[in-house]
């Protein structure tokens, strides 16, 4: 009899072990997985496809789309990601692979400053540093807030916006909060320039 009450005593801390467990690790843990993937990755957990203003299926979050005409001169109307290395080709991913004191490194990112001081009617002085180099994948499509901010001017003349208009759309697509604070502040131009087409389309 009292083994077993011992056998009995032993198997009711075992299944309370087990039903203690599969609540933390089955059901508790999963949620906070998922709550904070909410907060910090939204697109890695929802899916990171972007919808146009009809619905449609538009773009990936997670992918830059080239603001150029077939010539591969910059579209105006449009904000610019960072310079890429696979001239934003979803197909490939790659950097230049050119070592910080490489001279052609040095001479793309003086033809960029360049670039992009004229495009904006600036100083190149300026010119944020992500505006001239590429990103290590080449299709990043997060630049700095200071970036954005550059090409409003821009971007409102060209499809005829008032700037308060173009950077109320620039503060809805740069990232906050917790976020932020893990990295740093960004703007999704994949998203800005959707919001963007759509604001320009409800003229």
């Amino acid at each position: 009899m009292n083994a077993l009450t011992g056998y009995l005593r032993q198997l009711g801390t075992a299944v309370r072990f087990l039903l203690f467990a599969t609540l933390v690790l089955g059901v508790a843990y999963p949620l906070a997985v998922f709550g904070v993937g909410q907060l910090i990755a939204p697109y890695q957990a929802n899916g990171s496809i972007l919808k146009d203003s009809a619905g449609a299926p538009a773009a990936s979050a997670l992918i830059a789309q080239a603001a150029a005409d077939d010539a591969g001169a910059q579209n105006p109307r449009w904000f610019h990601a960072r310079p890429s290395a696979v001239k934003w080709d979803p197909a490939s991913s790659s950097a230049s692979n050119l070592g910080p004191n490489d001279p052609k490194l040095l001479d793309a990112v003086a033809a960029n400053r360049s670039a992009v001081a004229a495009a904006e009617r600036v100083s190149e002085n300026q010119v944020p540093a992500d505006a001239v180099t590429a990103s290590g994948s080449g299709l990043d499509p997060n630049i700095s807030p200071a970036y954005a901010r550059l090409q409003v001017p821009r971007v409102a003349a060209a499809q005829h916006l008032s700037n308060d208009t173009v950077m109320t759309l620039v503060n809805k697509n740069t990232t906050g909060g917790l976020e932020a604070f893990l990295g740093q502040p960004s703007v999704n131009v994949t998203a800005l320039n959707i919001d963007l087409a759509a604001a320009t389309a409800s003229k």
